[in-house]
Parts: structure tokens; C-alpha cells; sequence
């Protein structure tokens, strides 16, 4: 087969353009969508493993398919399972540590992620919950079940022409520079610990390069300042609810820095295609334009008061809201499935830069 080569879109005004003009190209089919991350994109691994950061139970899911809490920090579905949906692949995509996954499971794609997870190591001490480095381990291991499915050069061609998705960061920064600063006694300044972090990006994406993978959507970070968790950190008075703008320009910033790095690793890596996924400029265009979206409250979440409930402390005694449709956020830290409606949509106006 032959491959054509595009130039890497690496600015955001040629990420404009293809956003816009999307509808106009045929949607590219993959045969198979995987996943690296955080909660985001975790659908349910951590259900499998032994952490206290667990969304299988209520309130979470409420508004998945039959009320049920998958394991998904949310009130329903998350990216992952809009993009294989939209794509024509399968109705939502899987955690990988489910036992019961049958052969067409696999086959069609896997999400390796971890709610929790982060690319430092440190994110994940305390926690328990797979950190990003170790998730290629899985990876390896759902190849060798796909090679015995499919056979060596089936499996080959499926891991080529993939769509894989990485999104992760956040947690990073909450917990090792803002809530906990513990990478502070490293690190002189925010700026280092940013490069540190894409180093790690870096070594992951060649590790996913050199085990067959060849066509990357790599999300940038959301605008961290205006999580509910860390509006609560940060301010006394519980009406005085701004985003906080120090760290939304600090993921900014880092944003930046991750457009310049992704077209370098694609020129060191032959028949590589990596985009950048910008997702903070949707986000804050939700929380500056509510009504444009039908939402109602964007400081709170929707479970509890909205001000700290997330994994555990969301749960049956902390009622959510009527309609979490009206909120960005559905616990103090998590989107709701409305957020994560806009985010798919401008996610797979980028794909044809892939196909």
C-alpha cells in the first residue's frame, strides 16, 4: 500500500483550517482506535486494579446506556467511545484489563488508560493506578492476543493504521506542582517540569512507534485553572468562583511547546503522522460562552456541591444535579458527557490529516 506523506500540522492555524473544512472530506475509517491516558479516556481499567480511584458506582454513569457505572468518570460516555461510535467501528471502546473481552473487542481497539495516571511516575505513587509508562506493557500484551486472533501480519497492518490517542498531563501538574508540590524541590520552575514531562511524551511515542503504531492524535492540556477542584484550592470565599489564571496560562504555554515537539518527532520517525489535539480553546470557549452550549453552571460540578466530590467521595450520598447536561463539569474534576460531545466532534474534524 502505498503511503501519502502530509506535513504535520503543527500551528494552529492550519489546525483551523482542517477543523473547519472537516465536513467537507470523507471521514478516514480505522480499523481499530487505542488508548493512552488519564481519566479522560480511561473506560473502566482502574476497575481492575487495586485503587481507591474507582467510578463504578453512582451517581457515575447515570446517564450511560442502562444507568450503568462503567468505571468512567462521568455522567455517561467519554471521547473514546464517541470517536469509535462516529467512526462506524463499534458502539464504545473497552478498558483492556476486562477478562471478558471477546476476539472482535480486540480486534477493533482497547483503551490502556488509568483515571489517576500521569506521564511522571510520581503522579501515581500514592494513588496505585497504572502510570503512562507502564501502559505500552499492556499494549504488548494486546498484541500478542491479537497476533494469536488474527495472525503476525493481520496484527502488523492493524497496529499501523490504527487511530491511536494519547491524553494525559493534567494530573501531573495538580498533583506533583499546584496541590502537592513535591516536583518543585526538582525542578527550578514550572517551564522545566513542562520539558520533562514532553521528554517523557517523547520516549512513550517512540516506544508506541517502534511497536507498529503510526498515526497519533496527541491532546494538549485543558485550561487546568478552571477544574472546579482547583478553584476550590485556591480561593476562601466559595461565591468568589474564577478560573485560575496563572495555571490556565501555564497549560497554555505548555500547549505551545508540545505543537513545536510533535512535528520533530515525526521527522525523526519514517512514516509517522502526529497531530496536536487542542482541546483548551474549546473548553474555555464553553466556560466563557455557556449559553452557546446550553449550560447552565461551568464552577461546580454536577455531583455533590460540585466543589470536591470526585471518585470515591461521589457516590449515593452526594445526589447529582437534575440535568447534567447543564453543567461542564460532572464531578469536581471530570467533564460531563456534553463537554465530551464538543471535544469528539472537533477531534474528528483533524482525522482526515491522518488517513
Amino acid at each position: 500500500m502505498t503511503r501519502i506523506h502530509l506535513p504535520i500540522l503543527a500551528s494552529c492555524m492550519c489546525i483551523t483550517i482542517i477543523a473547519c473544512h472537516g465536513h467537507d472530506m470523507s471521514p478516514p475509517k480505522f480499523p481499530a482506535v487505542l488508548i493512552f491516558g488519564d481519566s479522560t479516556v480511561d473506560t473502566g481499567n482502574n476497575n481492575y486494579i487495586g485503587t481507591l480511584f474507582k467510578a463504578d458506582h453512582p451517581p457515575y454513569g447515570v446517564n450511560y446506556p442502562n444507568h450503568e457505572a462503567t468505571g468512567r468518570f462521568s455522567d455517561g460516555r467519554l471521547v473514546p467511545d464517541m470517536l469509535v461510535s462516529d467512526l462506524g467501528i463499534k458502539e464504545s471502546l473497552p478498558p483492556f484489563l476486562n477478562s471478558l473481552l471477546s476476539n472482535d473487542e480486540i480486534k477493533t481497539g482497547v483503551s490502556f488508560a488509568s483515571a489517576g495516571s500521569g506521564m511522571d511516575d510520581l503522579t501515581t505513587v500514592a494513588s496505585g493506578v497504572i502510570p503512562v509508562s507502564r501502559q505500552p506493557s499492556m499494549f504488548k500484551n494486546y498484541i500478542n492476543r491479537l497476533k494469536s486472533i488474527v495472525g503476525d501480519q493481520e496484527t502488523n497492518k492493524t497496529i499501523g493504521n490504527a487511530l491511536i490517542l494519547i491524553s494525559a498531563g493534567t494530573n501531573d501538574f495538580i498533583f506533583n506542582w499546584y496541590d502537592i508540590p513535591s516536583r518543585r524541590l526538582r525542578f527550578d520552575s514550572i517551564s522545566g517540569y513542562q520539558d520533562f514531562l514532553q521528554q517523557r511524551l517523547r520516549n512513550l511515542l517512540m516506544e508506541l512507534y517502534y511497536l507498529g503504531g503510526r498515526k497519533f492524535i496527541v491532546t494538549g492540556l485543558g485550561p487546568i485553572g478552571c477544574i472546579p477542584l482547583q478553584i476550590t484550592a485556591k480561593f476562601k470565599n466559595p461565591l468568589q468562583r474564577e478560573c485560575i489564571e496563572e495555571q490556565n496560562l501555564d497549560a497554555t504555554i505548555y500547549n505551545a511547546k508540545l505543537k513545536n515537539l510533535l512535528p520533530k518527532i515525526q521527522s525523526l520517525l519514517p512514516g509517522s503522522r502526529f497531530i496536536y489535539g487542542g482541546i483548551y480553546d474549546p473548553v474555555v470557549d464553553m466556560v466563557n460562552h455557556p449559553k452557546n452550549y446550553g449550560f447552565v453552571d461551568t464552577k461546580r460540578g454536577c455531583c455533590g456541591t460540585g466543589f470536591l466530590e470526585a471518585g470515591p467521595l461521589c457516590n449515593i450520598f452526594t445526589p447529582p444535579c437534575i440535568d447534567a447536561s447543564e453543567f461542564l463539569f460532572w464531578d469536581s474534576v471530570h467533564p460531563t458527557e456534553a463537554v465530551y460531545k464538543v471535544l469528539s466532534k472537533h477531534l474528528l474534524e483533524l482525522l482526515p490529516a491522518l488517513y
